[in-house]
């Protein structure tokens, strides 16, 4: 199981002081150098966090897989053909959320998203959909030609965080039977949201169906603490070990 990291919010903290520093791109090159196999980033529309310019000087200047998780937007859209990231990752954004509340609604825009895929495929960029493990919504996301679809791991990190282990159980099973479907119709398979160091492990029973997961908050949180370049290589441990 591989794992994609998100430095979101090493630009979080630099934002705070509309400063230069801590710089989401060195983030980037520490990470590689501790073994992530791919660095994430989401480009808001709000540029809360990520700017133009950390996506462009990270797709130039890291050797693994870029993913750029970004809403469906005719802005991003031109960005990310500009820019090229091996990965878009299409989410749902809204302006007063804190961070992403839920997965897209692929089944209610299949029309709309599976023309805006469509240039994206052609400029053999991967195509990935971050949504809630619902049936309809992996067949919905196959049916419009994804790649892949990420599956939201949120509900499982909450219920777990909460000591609702047995509530927690039950999404895993959800994840595990979405993520059997997307592979059965051809997708990859990846997962991501809210996961820690310790919740991680229950999706990691699921390394069978899962191949990536994609984590940011936690890392970053223990890398003020402890060092951006201890804690992806604690993530990967766990994981190369789960």
């Amino acid at each position: 199981m591989r794992l994609g990291v998100n430095i979101d919010h090493v630009a979080t903290v630099r934002q705070a002081r509309r400063t230069f520093e801590p710089s989401p791109v060195f983030a980037a090159l520490i990470a590689q150098q501790a073994g992530a196999d791919q660095i994430t980033l989401h480009l808001r529309e709000d540029r809360r966090h990520i700017q133009d310019r950390d996506l462009e000087l990270i797709k130039e200047l890291v050797i693994v897989p870029v993913n750029l998780e970004m809403a469906p937007t005719v802005e991003m859209k031109e960005i990310a053909l500009r820019v090229k990231p091996d990965r878009i990752t299409l989410v749902p954004e809204r302006r007063e959320e804190i961070t992403t509340e839920g997965g897209l609604d692929v089944a209610g825009m299949k029309d709309f998203l599976r023309d805006y895929v469509r240039e994206f495929k052609e400029n053999s960029i991967e195509v990935s959909l971050f949504i809630d493990p619902e049936i309809k919504q992996v067949e919905a996301s196959a049916d419009i030609g994804a790649d892949a679809v990420e599956l939201h791991t949120g509900t499982y990190a909450n219920l777990w965080n909460d000591h609702r282990f047995h509530e927690a159980e039950k999404e895993l099973k959800r994840l595990e039977e979405a993520g059997r479907l997307a592979k059965d119709l051809g997708l990859r398979v990846y997962a991501g949201h809210g996961l820690t160091y310790q919740n991680v492990k229950g999706v990691l029973r699921l390394k069978e169906i899962i191949e990536e997961l994609n984590i940011g908050h936690s890392i970053i949180a223990n890398s003020v603490l402890f060092g951006l370049e201890r804690a992806v290589r604690e993530m990967i441990s766990i994981i190369k070990g789960g």
